[in-house]
């Protein structure tokens, strides 16, 4: 019976910084993968105007909106205690529906998942022009699944 030397120890930090390198890519990479590219909206129509007289209304119909822009990404029921990633967005719509602006006020601890969320965001315009209001600046908390769905604060479901 063939026998292996006994690893030194430099052997024994390689090979247990290359299985601790691998559990990492098996853990993150699924996850990271929902995250590297941005769905395209599903809207076939643009929105009917806002009726908000407030931003606090517009805030709920710029969710349903974005819901309406991309409903296979939504996760459906409660979320799971464990969220992959949470983040806060303020997001300046102007008269007419489009995006003025889009600032990350909490980063995610998840760093793909910003850019994506911005993204989407972005991609879901127009939104129904907040006719009423003259343009609209809200903020939005973001609940990320590592499936890539979300939920967002206005519209949530809760966690379990």
């Amino acid at each position: 019976m063939n026998r292996l030397p006994p690893l030194t120890a430099s052997a024994r930090l390689r090979h247990a910084a290359a299985v601790a390198a691998l559990a990492a890519l098996a853990f993150a990479g699924p996850a990271r993968a929902q995250f590297a590219t941005v769905p395209a909206p599903v809207l076939d129509l643009p929105p009917a105007a806002s009726s908000a007289e407030h931003e606090k209304q517009y805030r709920v119909e710029a969710a349903r909106h974005v819901y309406a822009a991309y409903p296979a990404r939504i996760y459906k029921g409660r979320l799971p205690p464990l969220l992959y990633s949470v983040m806060v967005v303020e997001t300046e719509i102007d008269a007419t529906g489009q995006v003025a602006g889009v600032h990350v006020v909490r980063k995610p601890a998840a760093d793909e998942v910003a850019p994506w969320v911005v993204a989407m965001i972005k991609r879901a315009a127009p939104y129904p022009a907040p006719a009423r209001l003259g343009g609209a600046r809200f903020t939005e908390i973001w609940l990320v699944d590592k499936s890539g769905r979300f939920q967002v604060d206005a519209l949530t479901e809760g966690q379990r």
